[in-house]
């Protein structure tokens, strides 16, 4: 199975709480693939979400997200990361908690580690 064949539409699903998300915090699912673990959302956080409580994420698997609008404040780094930002991250990197004070929309696309001899 794979992500599903997709020509330019507009994306009308619902937006939900992704599990374990706080407050706050919803997705868009653009395509999935469930069993290779492959992903691509719509995420957006409301005015005020803070990620706080979850502390700083680590997860199995790459992820890149591209900030479409709105800002969220990384509270390790002490750095704002504003729309046009874009991020690469491999597994196991830490990063968060996270703010944002006026909302951000994010797309995010994830995808597991390659295997052995893969590429």
């Amino acid at each position: 199975m794979s992500k599903p064949e997709l020509e330019f539409h507009l994306p009308d699903g619902p937006w939900h709480t992704p599990a374990g998300a706080g407050p706050g915090v919803e997705e868009r699912v653009l395509a999935d693939d469930p069993g290779h673990g492959s992903r691509t959302a719509l995420v957006r956080w409301a005015p005020g979400t803070d990620s706080s409580a979850q502390g700083v994420a680590r997860h199995d698997f790459w992820e890149e997200v591209y900030l479409i609008e709105g800002a969220m404040h990384d509270l390790t780094l002490g750095q704002t990361f504003t729309a046009g930002m874009y991020a690469c991250r491999p597994p196991g990197m830490p990063h968060g908690p996270w703010t944002s004070q006026d909302g951000v929309t994010m797309l995010v696309i994830t995808y597991p580690e390659p295997g052995p001899g893969a590429g």
